[in-house]
């Protein structure tokens, strides 16, 4: 235990390092809120509904309101529990962010091209219904799925990070900017290419998952929930009488040791770990988790990003289009007044 405790207060970072990445994750995760609600208050405008605003900023207002509470609760919380508790928790929970990530990352990229007529037909729904629930239902749903998955993602790299302040001044401002973008993207005047955008943020997103997943490993390995280092079951090299590193080591003890070249508090370790889930020393089990993740999650992710991509056509195939009505492909990008998809 002392060992383990004794690493996480090692392991700590530059300012800028956390708060860049989380910057970059309470943006794409913030932008996201922004422009589903974006959508939702011009379609309500449009309709001359803007009677009905309170109770769709209520469900918004209740959304935000569950996503720090349970940040508060994973925070103080965790006080209070032995470390092997912790580190359970945290890695479990690390899990459930990677797997709510991983998931977002898909869903956007299948639903994108139709969110915007999605949305307007759950606002249509509300209306013809009279529900006052409904409306504030579909604002809760529209924020609590990103407002959940970013306070998991964030607590799980505060705990490896251990900047609290910096990673969570990087997620603030990242949200903040996120709702001047959205709000300057609705208003015109802002033109961005959505489709980029995400795809981009996209494939950030594949990378910090796997780091988290990484995170994840290491601290189910402090807690004994899984083999490795840290337990019995790992293998000793003789001559040190250490956990082994390298091939011998497989699969239970290190898969490499460079603290001696990356000591865990400089500013290149620093920077590998917010970016690419890197640690100076990691586990076998890590490293095969995250080379997985990368190869399976990123392979389909970067195949329906060309699947989506725009090409050109033959003469025969856009008459015969011309003909048929419009396609979902061909539904304008949510926010009018920015280029591409969303």
């Amino acid at each position: 235990m002392c060992r383990g405790a004794t690493e996480r207060r090692v392991i700590r970072t530059t300012l800028g390092t956390p708060l860049l990445a989380t910057f970059l994750i309470g943006l794409r995760e913030g932008l996201e809120a922004a422009l589903v609600v974006g959508i939702l208050v011009a379609y309500l405008t449009k309709l001359g509904r803007r009677d009905v605003l309170p109770r769709l900023w209520a469900g918004v207002g209740l959304a935000i309101a569950l996503a720090v509470a349970i940040g508060a609760i994973l925070t103080f919380g965790a006080y209070t529990l032995t470390f092997e508790a912790q580190e359970l928790l945290g890695g479990l929970l690390s899990l459930l962010a990677v797997a709510m990530v991983t998931w977002m990352i898909f869903w956007m990229q299948k639903t994108a091209r139709t969110l915007k007529r999605t949305l307007e037909g759950d606002i249509d729904r509300a209306l013809a219904t009279g529900s006052l629930w409904a409306l504030v239902a579909i604002g809760f749903v529209s924020v609590a799925r990103e407002g959940v998955e970013t306070t998991l993602l964030l607590w799980s790299m505060v705990q490896s990070f251990g900047e609290a302040p910096a990673a969570l001044a990087g997620a603030l401002l990242g949200l903040v900017t996120a709702v001047l973008l959205g709000w300057a993207l609705a208003r015109g005047m802002l033109r961005l290419d959505l489709r980029i955008f995400f795809g981009w943020t996209g494939a950030f997103l594949v990378i910090v998952a796997a780091g988290v997943l990484t995170y994840a490993i290491h601290d189910l390995q402090e807690a004994g929930a899984l083999p490795g280092p840290f337990t019995a079951a790992a293998p000793i090299d003789p001559v040190t009488g250490e956990v082994a590193v390298g091939w011998a080591a497989f699969p239970l003890g290190w898969a490499f040791d460079v603290t001696a070249s990356i000591p865990p508090g400089s500013a290149l370790a620093a920077i590998l770990q917010a970016t690419v889930g890197f640690m100076p020393r990691m586990s076998w089990l890590q490293v095969v988790a995250w080379v997985l993740y990368v190869g399976i999650v990123g392979g389909i992710w970067l195949r329906g990003q060309v699947r989506s991509r725009p090409a050109a056509r033959p003469a025969a195939t856009e008459v015969a289009a011309s003909a048929a009505p419009a396609s979902e492909s061909s539904e304008p990008s949510p926010v009018p007044s920015s280029q591409g998809e969303a």
